[in-house]
């Protein structure tokens, strides 16, 4: 046995499998069955060709079939692809030729985005289609559909050995414009974003693969995963719970109803309740505030929050509401896994949260040559050493500027300024970049200039983020115009829409006379940041 993440799932399916594992909607699945079912679609796929090593795109809304398709490839070694269901066809024209996808699960309804694009990825010959109300025409991929793919399987567990260091590929948003694929082995991802199997444990992480069965408690958690499982964040913590023994409970709708959130968790007694931010917390918090006592919420004790800024205001307004809750906000990326975790208890008034530094959490200079540790009451970018990535697929030079090595051993770089305090503690600033973090989602300006630049009515432009009640962030434009060219912000969108996913695009826009940069061209966002918040020249 290994730290093999399908390995140490048949365990604890094995342990209690009679446990309620899985709701998403009506859908109720067993541990014995989620592993039956796996195992069928794991042998539908090996059928079809798909082998160790092989990658396999997994294009889906929160659904049952997701994590049995999921743990299908872990089990013959094959390697899942998120692709978010946001995308248009730029983006997913990028994602399939980038990932060398040989399969792809799928919603019904996607069905015609890929046949768009299918072209791109020649080596993708297998097509699964999970059944919708959309009545899309499977026949344009010739998809077979997911039932009908498992009809006639096998649900034995008659797999050959696997490795700990088998790996999935996590997309996520990318410098250059278009999404990077981090490179995860099982057992680095593990410990580095699912603690190891300790979250639930007085024992902490386990010691041996086998320890898994340990963490079985005889008095599972439910827990409920609010954001898609095409993000990092949700479909780690699925993985937390299900290796822990716990239920785990999906938003089985396609964007946040509040009303609908509170009805699952009074309906399914949910403990704990995992968002990303304060673009979650509003709405679950005006649903409670215009609703008091509407429900039995008696059961909740955690609200964690991990992705995005969680601000005080936000946490106080859960405390308001569940007086014995218990906040939990984690630092982290899809770089990094969890990085560490502010419990409200920040030591330092400035940055986002204060967190413990180890020999695997550090301070890094990377400005000097070597790079070197930082010192006590110094500034630097916020590294991790140990169970991290091994890279980024078919992206050499990226990995290179990502991981590198201090005196003999590798850190990856998160890209957040840090600051060592002098009680050896580490004080989180943020992304150092100019990344925009807007509810969650990673917005780099670059691939929203592209699609500006795009029209023909653009000359020039900047994206930088300003502030939002909401979202902590949103996506602000800084155009220049070509002569004699006026446009207006639902203009822009409209275009953008074109090019890029809906939550890229501008939601503020700002014409400037001429877009500040430096005599060698690159881009002065600063002065574009300031000209955007001083409110000159917004367009409505």
């Amino acid at each position: 046995m290994q730290f093999n993440l399908a390995d140490m799932f048949e365990v604890v399916a094995d342990t209690v499998p009679e446990r309620e594992a899985l709701v998403c909607g009506s859908h109720r699945t067993t541990f014995g069955d989620l592993e039956k079912r796996a195992n069928r679609m794991a042998h539908y796929l090996a059928t079809q060709g798909v082998k160790a090593g092989d990658h396999v795109g997994l294009y889906m809304y929160n659904c049952n079939e997701y994590l049995e398709a999921m743990m299908a490839c872990f089990k013959i070694r094959a390697v899942p692809i998120n692709v978010n269901y946001r995308y248009v066809k730029d983006e997913l024209l990028y994602i399939f030729d980038n990932a060398d996808m040989v399969a792809c699960v799928h919603h019904r309804e996607f069905a015609p985005h890929i046949a768009e694009i299918r072209s791109a990825a020649p080596d993708l010959k297998t097509f699964v289609a999970v059944d919708d109300d959309s009545g899309a025409d499977l026949t344009v991929i010739a998809s077979v559909e997911y039932e009908a793919a498992m009809d006639g399987q096998s649900d034995a567990r008659d797999f050959g050995d696997r490795s700990a260091d088998d790996y999935f590929i996590l997309y996520t948003g990318g410098t250059t414009g278009m999404p990077k694929g981090v490179m995860w082995p099982h057992q680095n991802v593990f410990f580095a974003a699912m603690g190891g199997g300790g979250h639930f444990s007085p024992n902490g992480p386990c010691q041996k693969p086998e320890d898994i069965a340990t963490r079985v408690s005889e008095n599972p958690l439910c827990g409920i995963a609010l954001a898609p499982l095409m993000h990092g964040a949700s479909w780690w913590y699925a993985c937390i719970q299900l290796l822990a023994g716990n239920k785990l409970v999906l938003n089985d709708k396609k964007s946040l109803d509040g009303e609908h959130v509170w009805a699952i968790c009074e309906r399914e007694k949910v403990n704990a309740v995992q968002i990303v931010g304060d673009a979650m917390a509003i709405p679950l918090l005006d649903s409670l505030e215009a609703n008091p006592g509407r429900w039995d919420l008696g059961a909740i004790f955690n609200v964690g929050s991990g992705g995005a800024v969680f601000s005080e205001a936000k946490q106080n307004g859960f405390r308001k509401h569940f007086p014995n809750v218990f906040i939990t906000n984690s630092f982290g990326s899809s770089e990094s896994g969890q990085m560490g975790m502010d419990n409200g208890e920040k030591k330092s008034e400035a940055g986002l949260g204060n967190v413990t530094r180890s020999e695997f959490m550090d301070v890094i200079v990377e400005e000097e040559t070597p790079p070197r540790h930082a010192k006590l009451g110094e500034k630097g970018i916020f590294a991790r050493s140990g169970f991290i990535p091994s890279g980024y697929y078919n992206d050499p030079e990226k990995t290179a500027k990502t991981f590198i090595t201090v005196e003999g051993k590798t850190w990856l770089l998160t890209g957040d300024e840090a600051k060592l305090e002098e009680d050896g503690s580490i004080t989180v600033y943020g992304r150092g970049s100019n990344c925009i973090n807007s509810g969650g989602e990673k917005i780099f300006p670059e691939e929203v200039e592209n699609a500006l630049k795009a029209h023909e009515g653009i000359f020039d432009a900047l994206v930088v983020a300003t502030p939002d009640d909401r979202w902590g962030s949103k996506v602000t434009a800084v155009v220049q115009l070509r002569d004699d060219v006026s446009l207006t912000l639902a203009q822009v969108q409209d275009h953008c829409r074109n090019h890029i996913a809906g939550y890229k695009v501008p939601r503020a826009l700002h014409i400037i006379d001429s877009v500040p940069r430096a005599p060698s061209g690159k881009p002065d966002y600063k002065t574009a940041k300031a000209f955007a918040l001083d409110g000159k020249g917004e367009v409505a």
